[in-house]
């Protein structure tokens, strides 16, 4: 007489739940493009999506607290003169995000800490160098102010926003429409999905394929999914991967191991509704007091859902084996020196005492006087030293402009008033 072995595991019990209805944002006209992107990014702040715009491409960015139907008019992140395929926050600035479009362009925007009056216009910086679309945006793990997009003209480029120049581009290693991008934990390696069905491991500074022989998988799960594509998230904290169908009602989810089969199926969550996209939450942006080890942001058709994935525990105490050590918001090498060929891991934080984000940071971008070809006399002076008065008349103006919008507003609602009251009274009059 055989007994079943049942495999131990704090995560096989892992449940989702969809948030209550007052929690979702309501209200949003999610793009309708075709495309394969996950059309939503989230952080700690905001949370940013895809939108329908006429005559362009645009995305809403909304605090994550500013939940319940949100107003038409509510401002926009607008600049493309086609369709927004991508967005990625900065893992190590939250108030920064980067936008690709159809337009063949890159925008980085600053999105400040307070609503803004009117849409934003003015990116930080465009960066231009695809020839053709771009659908793929990703920043480096560990690098500041790198960032990677992959366009429909199949090529690479990897970019210092700093300064927008173009660190490295890999345009002759992917014969076909490039599916899929992302980078390994310390940003040493980069794999890649193509249309030519083929999977590489590419090591970017070197411009080489390390590996790509991939005939004999060490596990195989057959899935089934509608005609959609699937979005994988992985958490390298509890070895957990989420796949996500777009078009698909579901997320199902597996724990990695060391030992085989690899590959263990924990659960399914399912919905009536399918997800148009999906956000991810970085780990330092959950509630760690409720036990939350993931949550995701489903996309509908006119709204956006919170779904929690939870272990269930009894204690109310601080529980360490859920919540190792998880990446940080500071970076852990400077662009050039990830250039010059070294590696650093993310730099770590406790979530013991849950995550404060930290205040706002703006990014600051270096550009080249291409005119200037004299050779530097002196030492490099400091750029954040030299542009802080101009920085600080630019905050000082924007504070006027938004000033005197506000007046503006409240002179027209005075006014309003006042001819309501005139209408009352002679309401009033009539009647008596």
């Amino acid at each position: 007489m055989s007994r079943r072995v049942v495999r131990q595991s704090k995560f096989r019990h892992v449940f989702g739940q969809a948030a209550k209805a007052d929690q979702a944002y309501e209200d949003i006209r999610v793009s309708k493009v075709t495309w394969d992107s996950s059309f939503c990014a989230v952080n700690p702040k905001f949370l940013a999506i895809i939108v329908e715009a006429g005559g362009g491409g645009a995305f809403i960015v909304l605090p994550l607290a500013k939940t319940g139907r949100v107003d038409k008019n509510y401002p926009l992140v607008t600049g493309h003169t086609a369709p927004v395929l991508d967005i990625d926050w900065c893992p190590h600035n939250d108030n920064v995000i980067a936008s690709a479009s159809d337009d063949t362009t890159i925008m980085v925007w600053q999105i400040p800490d307070y609503t803004p009056m009117r849409n934003i216009t003015e990116p930080i910086i465009t960066l231009e160098g695809h020839s053709k679309r771009v659908g793929i945006l990703s920043w480096h793990p560990t690098a500041r102010n790198v960032l990677l997009s992959a366009g429909g003209d199949n090529v690479i480029i990897i970019w210092n926003v700093g300064t927008g120049e173009v660190l490295l581009s890999l345009d002759d290693m992917h014969p076909d429409v490039i599916h899929s991008v992302c980078w390994n934990s310390n940003g040493s390696l980069l794999a890649t999905t193509c249309k030519d069905k083929t999977l590489r491991i590419i090591d970017p500074r070197k411009g080489q394929v390390v590996a790509n022989n991939f005939e004999e998988p060490v596990a195989l799960q057959e899935m089934d999914t509608s005609n959609g594509v699937l979005l994988p998230f992985y958490d390298p904290d509890s070895s957990i991967v989420y796949l996500c169908g777009k078009g698909d009602s579901s997320i199902r989810y597996f724990e990695i191991t060391d030992e085989p089969p690899f590959v263990h199926y924990l659960n399914t969550f399912s919905s009536k509704e399918p997800q148009r996209g999906m956000g991810f939450m970085p780990k330092r942006g959950l509630d760690v007091s409720k036990c939350e080890i993931a949550r995701f942001y489903k996309l509908h058709e006119r709204k956006c859902e919170p779904i929690i994935m939870t272990v269930p525990r009894k204690s109310d105490l601080f529980q360490d084996d859920l919540y190792p050590d998880t990446p940080g918001p500071e970076p852990a090498l400077e662009a050039d020196e990830w250039l010059s060929g070294q590696d650093a891991e993310p730099v770590l934080i406790s979530l013991r005492d849950g995550y404060v984000p930290p205040k706002h940071r703006e990014l600051r971008v270096t550009k080249r006087n291409i005119l200037d070809v004299r050779p530097p006399s002196g030492p490099r002076r400091s750029q954040s030293a030299s542009d802080a008065p101009l920085s600080q008349q630019h905050t000082l103006e924007t504070l006027l402009e938004e000033i005197k919008a506000l007046r503006e507003r409240v002179q027209a609602q005075e006014q309003r008033i006042t001819a309501l009251e005139n209408m009352l009274c002679e309401l009033v009059d009539c009647t008596d």
